[in-house]
């Protein structure tokens, strides 16, 4: 089977299997590329990513992602409205009930990607990011779903309004985007620093000195799919399949034998989200 055109080429499948903690299967990128569900989860598996979590962003794509993990035992799902899309929404309060309404689902794992985004969001709007993430908070721990926290230029006031509203049970810091010292103060609050390809790039030496004072047990990898390609691959669409790329990365920068950060990983994932679940059994070579 032939990818579309303009996807990597696989890489070697890792020696033991690990999770995909945060994709967006239902993204489209450059000129709408877009794998199939079912052949993205068995190119993953094919190379030993063999469970996904599928993040919703909004309502339609909060959904699409219970239906998604309806159907697929190894997909698991995580509900919100993104910062920037929470900031510009007018029916924000109905926004928030409907994703409320959702984390009831048992295939829900995880509310977010929630938090806050300076980067995008101007100074006016934030306070609407505020309130949503504070919101997200009391949905996470009303219905004992782990908190993924988006949080992009935002760091100090993400961890005010996190000690403000009190640390859920389980947070991870999707694509984890601070330095060894912000590391450490996620890590006192409990947290899981999820690292995406960001941390093969070559101007993310600060991503790389957290990973190196993370406790081992902390530790996550994700794509944030289609986006953030790990190196060799910068710059291309990314997809759950290229995760061995960024974790013989880290297994390098921790001089870590891989299979053990593997193994790791998914122990990780499922304190992370709650417990384990299904893996695939790639059907595509």
């Amino acid at each position: 089977m032939t990818l579309t055109e303009g996807w990597p080429e696989p890489p070697a499948p890792l020696p033991r299997p690990v999770v995909d903690n945060h994709c967006h299967l239902d993204t489209r990128i450059r000129g709408g590329a877009l794998i199939p569900v079912d052949e993205a989860l068995d190119r993953a598996a094919a190379v030993g990513v063999t469970r996904t979590v599928q993040v919703g962003c909004d309502l339609e794509g909060s959904r699409w992602a219970v239906e998604v993990a309806r159907a697929q035992p190894s997909v698991v799902a995580a509900v919100a409205m993104h910062p920037n899309d929470a900031a510009r929404s007018q029916t924000l309060e109905a926004d928030l009930a409907e994703i409320d309404r959702l984390a009831a689902d048992p295939v829900v794992r995880a509310v977010g990607e929630t938090g806050l985004d300076y980067f995008r969001t101007g100074a006016d709007l934030r306070p609407l990011q505020h309130h949503s993430f504070r919101e997200h908070i009391r949905i996470a721990k009303r219905h004992d779903r782990t908190l993924v926290i988006h949080d992009r230029d935002a760091h100090d006031d993400v961890l005010a309004i996190l000690d403000d509203e009190g640390v859920p049970d389980r947070v991870v810091m999707h694509c984890f985007s601070g330095d060894a010292d912000f590391a450490q103060r996620c890590v006192e609050r409990g947290a899981y620093l999820s690292f995406a390809g960001t941390v093969t790039f070559k101007n993310a030496e600060y991503l790389r000195e957290a990973l190196r004072i993370a406790p081992r047990d902390r530790i996550l990898v994700e794509t944030d799919a289609p986006f953030l390609t790990p190196m060799p691959h910068r710059g291309e669409p990314n997809a759950s399949f290229l995760i061995p790329h960024t974790v013989r990365f880290m297994a390098e920068v921790l001089e870590a034998p891989v299979d053990e950060l593997c193994e790791a990983i998914d122990a990780n994932t499922d304190r992370a989200f709650g417990g384990h679940w299904p893996e695939r059994v790639a059907t595509v070579t």
